[in-house]
């Protein structure tokens, strides 16, 4: 069975109850941990998921708030190791950006690290990186062993970050889209058809854009994904359901959290359909 878990759905604004950036895929012995912003160790704990059990981390795109708890994993994984044994911490991110900052994110833990290992550790922690450059279209970057989950990534649109991606996974009995941070771009919409489930980040643009004129939340909002237009895609792709996360303005109240709901519920209706598909 395939589970999908949101172990943060934040910005970098914190909110109370709001992790980091972050989604968690299970099928079979696969784990898969895609983003790993603010308290992304402690809310896999809270699933179940020590570090040592990541079959590997994939990162969308190098921004704070996607890869802050990212060097905490890796340590976590490295200090856990003489009780649960693990080998270095596989990480796929795409070439540029973030794969510069996987490469150098134990840096600041240098002395840390030193101490440990003269006394604790038989070596120093080990990061595997697996830098691809982004594609124009959709292309399989990773398989599990055996190949029964295979992970796709294709490059969106989150100008000004040059490098930042979309992930589709396909498992035995399902697929999922990962969207990462982007506008609504048909690039995720391709991922999209024949996915039985999208997580995509939802930003209340349409609805916002006369109360943040003039402002740098205008300019914010431009390079994420509007929830009206969000909504047209998910019914024009064909995906049953969509689960929303890395929420702009986070809601602090139900009906603030009902009115994304509506939003893309408006953007269903106006693409030709009353889809209900959101969870």
């Amino acid at each position: 069975m395939t589970t999908v878990t949101l172990t943060g759905t934040g910005v970098p604004y914190p909110a109370p109850g709001r992790a980091g950036a972050g989604t968690l895929v299970r099928s079979g012995d696969t784990v898969l941990q895609f983003d790993a912003g603010r308290a992304t160790t402690l809310h896999l704990a809270e699933a179940g998921v020590l570090p040592h059990a990541l079959t590997a981390v994939l990162v969308t795109h190098v921004r704070s708030d996607h890869v802050s708890d990212l060097p905490d994993l890796a340590m976590t994984r490295w200090i856990q190791r003489e009780v649960f044994p693990a080998g270095p911490l596989t990480v796929l991110a795409p070439a540029g950006g973030a794969a510069l900052f996987v490469d150098g994110m134990l840096g600041p833990y240098a002395a840390d690290i030193a101490v440990r290992t003269e006394h604790v550790q038989p070596s120093p922690p080990e990061v595997t990186l697996h830098a691809f450059a982004v594609p124009d279209r959709p292309e399989v970057v990773w398989r599990s062993d055996g190949g029964l989950v295979t992970v796709t990534a294709v490059g969106v649109r989150h100008e000004p970050v040059k490098e930042a991606v979309a992930y589709r996974v396909d498992t035995p009995d399902g697929a999922v889209v990962i969207s990462g941070d982007t506008r609504v771009c048909p690039e995720v919409e391709a991922l999209c058809h024949g996915a039985d489930l999208l997580v995509h980040e939802a930003c209340r643009a349409a609805a916002l854009a006369e109360a943040v004129r003039g402002t740098v939340f205008a300019t914010i909002f431009d390079y994420h994904a509007d929830t009206v237009a969000l909504g047209a895609m998910a019914e024009r792709a064909g995906v049953p359901h969509t689960v929303l996360t890395h929420l702009i303005p986070a809601p602090g109240k139900a009906e603030e959290e009902a009115e994304f709901a509506a939003d893309l519920r408006e953007g269903a209706i106006a693409a030709g359909s009353p889809w209900d598909g959101i969870c």
